[in-house]
């Protein structure tokens, strides 16, 4: 794991330094070779799906099971439904581990870490940082949480090693995607080191299991349909949401504009992200419709570290474009985000992350598309869940959608975004 994150570190300095057709070999290359090594690797993940098997023989013999659930960012947490669950039941002992982002600097990390923190412990959580800043030491988590079940929030390798699947085989580790997955990268959403040995993979649909079986090199031995516990909450009856809006006067609508943080990354990859070009227009549009709307800003949490590495940008920029929105007829909000969809009347979004969860809401939403074809890049799942929202591309079809869609509620995609949800988004089995 050490030379993967050193593998990593020195992919994105050359990155910085080629020019994009050469760096485009060489990630082709490296991408080639990786996947190759994968490969050679199918008897390794037939030995740790057996070491799994005497794990579970050894676990069906205790009394209390401990079960760690690892937290690097608090807006990609799915498993608050499973962690209640568990910690009503007398055989679990759940814990919430906060854990270290490295990729953009100790100042960035200790904040995100300090938010996780206080947001979790806030709310009842069974939860503990990996990082004392008191001894300035860091959590050894397999010797003095000792758990016997671990759930991983990311499949990537963002956090230190020590925290990281690889570190981990003696316990049963399990994973739940963070998004329900509509883009067409099946390698780094199926075939990483990390799918082929993780002990159980729950997945969304039957559409995204086909997918497993077909590019993992274990082919899906360890996939399970589940359906999507993050968006469970949006079907729970029971639940009522506060209202976290800052401005209360309902007259005027509420709109998420939520970002997504792939500034540069080229079409061929993960480039959705329009801050660039909409950053000002949406503070235009703010002021422009302030009597009848208020806009919320929920940028993707590693937006605003790659923006402080920007040369036009810089963490002062930053720093006091975040802080326009709460100063305007607007809001920001870098954390939780549900209590927000629930009490919104719309979403302007290129977050593919959201491209499903917000359908759950039924209410109108706008995905700004970044070039033409966009949709080619989505797998058969996100090119049904893309139709069943509104496209646009610029400010003006961005004004279009406050006013028709939203002020007016000519709603065209109500019926369909109905359809999709019952078809793929309600849990299985009515539960």
């Amino acid at each position: 794991m050490y030379a993967n994150n050193m593998i990593v570190s020195f992919l994105q300095y050359l990155k910085q330094k080629l020019p994009e057709n050469i760096w485009r070999l060489v990630i082709n290359f490296v991408y080639k070779i990786y996947h190759f090594l994968l490969k050679l690797l199918k008897p390794y993940y037939s030995f740790v799906g057996w070491r799994y098997k005497g794990i579970v023989k050894k676990l069906q013999k205790k009394n209390k099971i401990k079960v760690a659930f690892f937290l690097i960012y608090d807006n990609v947490w799915k498993y608050d439904g499973v962690y209640r669950l568990m910690e009503q039941d007398k055989r679990f002992e759940p814990i919430v581990i906060v854990c270290p982002q490295v990729m953009y600097g100790e100042e960035k990390m200790l904040y995100n870490m300090e938010q996780a923190y206080t947001l979790f412990a806030g709310k009842g959580y069974n939860v503990i940082k990996t990082y004392n800043t008191i001894t300035n030491k860091w959590l050894n988590v397999k010797k003095e949480i000792k758990p016997d079940i671990v759930f991983f929030c990311s499949p990537h390798p963002l956090t230190k090693p020590e925290y990281y699947i690889p570190n981990y085989l003696n316990c049963l580790t399990c994973y739940v995607p963070y998004g329900i997955n509509p883009q067409l990268l099946h390698q780094l959403s199926y075939n990483q080191l990390f799918h082929n040995i993780i002990w159980k993979f729950f997945i969304e649909t039957k559409l995204h299991k086909e997918m497993s079986i077909k590019f993992s090199s274990c082919r899906g031995r360890n996939v399970m349909i589940t359906g999507y516990p993050g968006i469970d909450i949006f079907f729970n009856k029971d639940y009522k949401p506060n209202d976290p809006w800052k401005i209360k006067d309902k007259k005027r609508k509420r709109i998420i504009w939520s970002v997504h943080h792939s500034l540069h990354e080229d079409k061929v990859y993960v480039g959705f992200s329009n801050f660039n070009n909409l950053y000002q227009v949406m503070i235009d549009i703010a002021y422009e419709f302030q009597d009848d709307v208020q806009i919320l800003f929920n940028p993707h949490p590693i937006l605003k570290p790659k923006l402080y590495l920007e040369p036009d940008w810089g963490k002062e920029k930053t720093d006091n474009y975040y802080d326009q929105w709460n100063n305007l007829n607007g809001q920001l909000n870098e954390s939780e985000y549900v209590d927000f969809f629930l009490t919104s009347d719309a979403l302007i979004l290129d977050s593919v992350s959201f491209l499903s969860e917000y359908l759950c809401v039924n209410k109108p939403s706008l995905f700004i598309m970044r070039y033409e074809n966009q949709i080619e890049k989505f797998n058969e799942y996100g090119k049904l869940a893309f139709a069943c929202h509104y496209h646009g591309k610029d400010a003006t079809d961005i004004r279009n959608f406050i006013i028709d869609k939203v002020i007016n509620n000519i709603d065209d995609l109500k019926a369909q975004r109905e359809n999709f949800v019952n078809m793929y988004l309600k849990p299985p089995y009515g539960n």
